[in-house]
């Protein structure tokens, strides 16, 4: 197989950045920033979050070419594609664990952000945006769980539905609208299932854009 020239593809660089000027856009306002000195390993886990973020975005796509998000199909469709789709295990593999370790990387990033005051003036704004994306991720657990439909994630949903349902005024009438009857069923695999692919990465890429343009502005906190 030939292998396309780097020179092609520097050719179309500057092509393209002739145009649209990214260069200079790219190397000041992104690239170019100082870093204080003394970072340490901890400093890491946000950016880890965010390529496991992105990990699940890329295997939870491909895995929306084989889901069928009905009662009655949903658990062959995910065995089809776990045994089935060559590399499908593969795919779902990674899409588990990266959901289970981007719980645990957020969590130290914000345990990190809180002990080396990093919250603080004039900070507040992008702490609030991090905890807003931690129950986004939180969400994200929480419907995602319920879509392969076996017997662990039916009651699981079913007791954390109820929880719901015991909060004070609002509790039945979000639980109604959470399972979309007094029952799990269809619709509640149907709003589960788009919770999960539409509207919560839809929100967490508004957040997201909101964090780095902040830590952009004001840049990394110095260590203690």
């Amino acid at each position: 197989m030939e292998v396309i020239p780097v020179s092609v593809f520097k050719r179309i660089y500057f092509w393209v950045d002739e145009r649209l000027e990214m260069h200079d856009i790219l190397k000041k306002d992104v690239l170019d920033k100082p870093i204080p000195k003394g970072l340490n390993i901890s400093y890491c886990f946000g950016g880890i979050t965010f390529f496991l973020f992105v990990m699940l975005a890329v295997t939870g796509y491909f895995m929306t070419l084989y889901y069928v998000p009905s009662p009655e199909q949903a658990y062959d469709s995910v065995d089809y594609l776990t045994y089935e789709v060559p590399l499908g295990y593969v795919v779902r593999g990674v899409h588990h664990w990266s959901a289970n370790l981007m719980i645990v990387t957020i969590f130290i990033h914000m345990i990190r952000v809180f002990v080396y005051g990093a919250y603080k003036n004039p900070r507040e704004i992008n702490w609030m945006t991090g905890v807003c994306l931690f129950c986004l991720v939180m969400a994200f657990g929480f419907t995602g769980y319920l879509l392969p439909w076996e017997q662990k994630a039916y009651w699981a949903t079913k007791v954390g539905t109820s929880i719901m349902g015991s909060v004070p005024v609002v509790g039945e009438y979000a639980l109604r609208l959470l399972r979309g009857g007094e029952n799990l069923g269809a619709l509640t695999m149907t709003r589960f299932y788009s919770l999960h692919v539409l509207f919560l990465p839809a929100a967490t890429f508004i957040f997201l854009v909101g964090h780095f343009v902040m830590i952009r502005k004001q840049g990394i906190s110095k260590p203690l």
